[in-house]
């Protein structure tokens, strides 16, 4: 989400659209306003302390983080903003009630849904609260209009949460195809530290049990190749700072620490040589809302072994720029992976689909279709205010 955030931010001001991204402030360092680029201010709303706040406390500071947005917005012209845009549920309760406040539309991505992930949990993951779809429920009614990542998304709404159809727009996340693109992958493990002839299975992401890093290391032990390495890179989040030595735990008990590697979150240059470094990256989430992971290692001409659940049927083409696994049971990700892992043309044939499916996919092309859905939702705004004041019923 936050990636997103910034490209399509920095992309909007460059087609002449001023923003300003409200975003909880997390240290006393931080100024209350910054440059993110020309056009993109960031500005850090004090809301709570700036630290140690679990997922689950945020939604206690919503009353602090309104006041403060309501503050900047006070200090301004009148109609100094024309649009909301917010991001994830929390976000959207604030949006509710700036735009009848501000009188201005409001559109809302999720990003996640709480009744997608908790029909899909993960074993040992924690289901999330009543109070999350109620609150999502109520952004979806208040909405001016949802931004979907895509088509399974849109689905979810309308068929979960209600969300009138013509309500509903899809709009595909992108990928920096400047920097994610193919390089060297002998340079590359070089830079990592691994092995010229080593086969490289990479994970990346948040270590938790929604993305099921686990898959990937009981897969690796099924396989029973001294030459294949799990390499994973990422930390604890959410449910999964409940054991952050889980995923170490498992692979020792399982006999394979010595083929499991990993690396803490790694900057955008460095996960581009991650990427590269890698034979196959795996995403064997419950649920992705897109995955935009295993749409940046396609970019990178790194085929992607993923669960067929979610966004990822989008992100992945089956049998073209990667595979896609029906469940997450061990003895099918390992016979996957091994085919994979022993074939190398059939590897090459999917690095040339993947390059061609990621390209397909920028941010740019996000940031167009965005502005046509602003567009649309402004042009509606202005008509039922034109019809209010006629005291007409349009």
């Amino acid at each position: 989400m936050n990636v997103y955030i910034v490209e399509v931010s920095k992309r909007l001001a460059r087609r002449g659209i001023e923003v300003d991204i409200f975003t909880r402030t997390t240290s006393g360092a931080l100024p209350p306003v910054a440059e993110l680029a020309p056009g993109v201010k960031v500005r850090h709303v004090s809301a709570g302390p700036f630290e140690g706040l679990a997922k689950e406390e945020l939604p206690a500071q919503m009353c602090a983080f309104t006041h403060g947005v309501l503050r900047v917005e006070a200090s301004q012209p009148p109609g100094h903003y024309d649009l909301l845009h917010s991001h994830y549920w929390l976000s959207g309760q604030v949006g509710w009630l700036a735009k009848d406040r501000w009188g201005v539309p409001l559109v809302h991505t999720a990003h996640t849904l709480a009744k997608v992930k908790n029909a899909q949990l993960a074993e040992g993951d924690r289901a999330e609260p009543k109070a999350r779809v109620i609150g999502e429920e109520q952004v979806v009614e208040q909405a001016d209009r949802l931004v979907a990542n895509t088509p399974t998304e849109a689905r979810e709404l309308i068929d979960l949460y209600a969300a009138p159809i013509e309500q509903v727009a899809v709009v595909s996340p992108g990928v920096d195809l400047g920097r994610f693109k193919p390089g060297s992958r002998p340079a590359a493990r070089a830079r990592l530290g691994l092995a010229p002839e080593a086969k490289v299975v990479a994970f990346v992401g948040r270590i938790q049990p929604l993305k099921a890093p686990d898959v990937l290391i009981r897969a690796l032990a099924e396989l029973h190749d001294p030459d294949a390495i799990a390499l994973i890179v990422g930390g604890p989040s959410g449910s999964g700072l409940d054991r952050p030595t889980a995923l170490i735990e498992l692979a020792h008990a399982l006999g394979v620490s010595d083929r499991v590697r990993f690396l803490p979150p790694q900057s955008a240059e460095r996960l581009a040589d991650v990427y590269r470094a890698a034979d196959i990256v795996a995403v064997p989430s419950y649920n992705e809302s897109f995955g935009l992971v295993a749409l940046e290692a396609q970019a990178c001409g790194t085929p992607v072994v993923a669960a067929a659940v979610g966004g990822l049927v989008t992100a992945v083409r089956d049998g073209i720029s990667g595979v896609l696994i029906d469940g997450h049971a061990a003895p099918d990700w390992a016979r996957v992976l091994g085919g994979l892992l022993a074939a190398p043309g059939w590897r090459d044939e999917l690095a040339v689909g993947a390059i061609k499916h990621a390209s397909d996919f920028s941010w740019d092309r996000t940031a167009d279709s965005l502005v046509e859905v602003y567009s649309d939702v402004m042009a509606e705004h202005r008509n039922r205010q034109r019809c209010q004041l006629a005291d007409l019923a349009c």
